[in-house]
């Protein structure tokens, strides 16, 4: 089997799908599937390792259009188009279609509520150029959750829809938390507006910390990160710090220095850094808008809905929880992982997937 995987970016920079899509490729290519992954050309690129049946490509969106149509039929089975909206994944769309080769689409959460109702006048017009008809031509949508499925599906789409979630490469996992009572609240993630990073700050502020700090790490587009930093500066006795990006053991070492990592997001489709929180032994809280109610249900943290009050309160809670609480909720998060999103099983689900949708039953 041969798939073509399409992305925009494998910036570092570029959040979760930068690793979660070559961490399923490469697992793809153990499984035996001949995978190839193409994208911008960036700054700084994951690094992805040599592995037999994989190749990663580099192409400007030049380049990207020569290879379009050059692209025969018998080239490829199938086509993996990660994420939407940008014009680089719609060249490949609109040549698959052009080519009779089946392609699919995972939209990564572009289309959940949150992101439709920013900048809608631009995403209308997206969907009558282009985005519509290249989400109602693929012979599937994969969605990381439910609720992300039943989203697309309550604003009209009907194709075959398929929940798989992300999968954790748990050889990666440097490091796990071994000691509790660092008092330290931890973010990891894009500094966007999308994050609620304001929120978790108005919530802090009302909080008796009890010698607690919060720690944000991450990094964006630098006007919004500079407007946190005055924000945090004007309060100076909070305990907040804003400690730029971090990556490969540097995000580990980050991950594990946390007593209860927070995530208060206004939408998330999936929520890589949750299941990297959990798999060192860390605690998370996050919001409704994600799909990560096994916090809840799995006691390994909290599930709130994004308000100020309804942060804080699960912030207060988790400071006034004792050590030796959060390390048997740490351990719940690890087995957890180990149960339902390592990587061996969500690549071999994947496989199923292609294999079933190329199927001539279908």
């Amino acid at each position: 089997m041969r798939v073509l995987h399409i992305i925009a970016t494998l910036d570092q920079s570029g959040g979760g799908p930068s690793l979660s899509v070559p961490s399923t490729c490469i697992q793809l290519a153990k499984l035996g599937v001949s995978v190839e992954i193409i994208c911008r050309p960036s700054k700084s690129p994951v690094t992805v390792p040599e592995v037999e049946n994989l190749k990663v490509r580099f192409l400007n969106i030049t380049r990207l259009i020569h290879l379009a149509k050059k692209l025969k039929k018998e080239d490829v089975d199938l086509i993996h188009l990660q994420q939407i909206w940008d014009p680089y994944i719609h060249i490949m769309a609109y040549a698959a279609r052009i080519k009779q080769i089946p392609y699919l689409i995972t939209p990564r959460g572009m289309l959940e509520p949150w992101i439709l109702n920013r900048h809608p006048l631009k995403k209308k017009l997206a969907m009558l150029l282009y985005q519509d008809e290249d989400i109602k031509q693929s012979i599937a949508i994969h969605t990381t959750c439910q609720k992300e499925k039943e989203n697309i599906q309550a604003i009209g789409y009907q194709n075959r829809t398929i929940v798989i979630p992300n999968g954790l490469d748990m050889e990666k996992v440097t490091q796990t938390k071994e000691f509790y009572g660092t008092k330290k609240l931890i973010f990891l993630s894009r500094i966007h507006e999308k994050k609620g990073i304001e929120i978790l700050l108005s919530a802090w502020d009302e909080l008796d910390h009890q010698g607690w700090t919060l720690e944000i790490a991450g990094e964006g587009d630098p006007n919004y990160v500079e407007y946190l930093k005055r924000k945090i500066e004007q309060k100076p006795t909070k305990n907040a710090f804003l400690v730029g990006p971090k990556y490969g053991k540097e995000k580990w070492k980050f991950l594990t220095s946390g007593d209860v990592f927070v995530l208060p997001t206004h939408s998330e489709n999936f929520g890589n850094v949750v299941i990297e929180s959990l798999s060192v032994g860390v605690p998370v809280i996050t919001t409704t808008g994600t799909p990560w109610e096994e916090l809840r249900t799995h006691d390994c943290g909290w599930w709130i809905e994004l308000e100020t009050a309804k942060l804080k309160s699960a912030i207060e809670e988790a400071i006034n929880t004792d050590n030796d609480k959060l390390k048997q909720m740490g351990r719940n998060g690890l087995e957890l992982v180990h149960q339902k999103y390592n990587i061996e099983s969500i690549g071999k689900r994947i496989q199923i997937m292609y294999t079933e949708l190329l199927s001539p039953k279908n």
